[in-house]
């Protein structure tokens, strides 16, 4: 059983780079208690300036959508309070952290919560897999999916999903009880090809 209440979290955004002006358009996030989702959160969000036709077919958020939103400023000032200081997990957690803490910048806050990535924990506990893109271990590891990516709430849902996956692995495989925040983000930072000796020689002692 997992010790530790974690948020994953997903950001559509008009690009890749806040550094370059680039801003969320849609966030979306699954609270995680003992394994289970308990709660969900999900905004869209006025950019302040018109998003592009590719990101509009990419995730079927549409300018008139975005024009309708709350400013961004508004909607995480309301995220920041429901996150609190949580542990935070994202599929690629690099392009989220980004957003993530610039966005809290401009509004004066500041992101303390340890944030883990399941790219580089499933790199670690399945290397076999094709890639480890979500939509590619949605497939291989038969997560259950409403058929929608790209947006920010279902992304969400189904890292969460994997990350209870990852965890039930450790389980199944090394015997593991008590899987903390910590040990899952320890692991995603290791080398791969130590993955496996710490992982036993854990279980052996705990």
């Amino acid at each position: 059983m997992v010790s530790d209440t974690v948020i994953v979290l997903d950001f559509e955004t008009t690009g890749h780079s806040p550094t370059l002006g680039d801003r969320p358009i849609e966030v979306g996030a699954v609270r995680i208690e003992q394994g289970m989702i308990v709660d969900r959160f999900q905004a869209l969000m006025n950019p302040g300036f018109t998003i592009s036709w590719f990101i509009e077919s990419l995730t079927g958020i549409s300018n008139e959508l975005v024009a309708a939103a709350p400013e961004c400023e508004a909607v995480m000032h309301r995220f920041a309070d429901w996150i609190g200081d949580v542990p935070l997990v994202a599929h690629n957690a690099n392009f989220d952290r980004k957003f993530l803490d610039a966005e809290l910048a401009r509004i004066g806050r500041e992101r303390t919560n340890p944030m883990a990535c399941t790219v580089l924990a499933s790199r670690r506990l399945f290397p076999e897999a094709p890639d480890h893109r979500l939509s590619t271990l949605v497939s291989y590891l038969n997560i259950a999916t409403s058929g929608t990516f790209h947006r920010a709430l279902a992304d969400a849902e189904m890292t969460g999903s994997l990350w209870i996956l990852l965890i039930d692995l450790l389980r199944d495989r090394y015997g593991l009880t008590d899987i903390s925040f910590s040990l899952m983000h320890k692991i995603s930072t290791m080398s791969r090809y130590k993955v496996h000796k710490f992982l036993q020689q854990y279980g052996a002692t705990h």
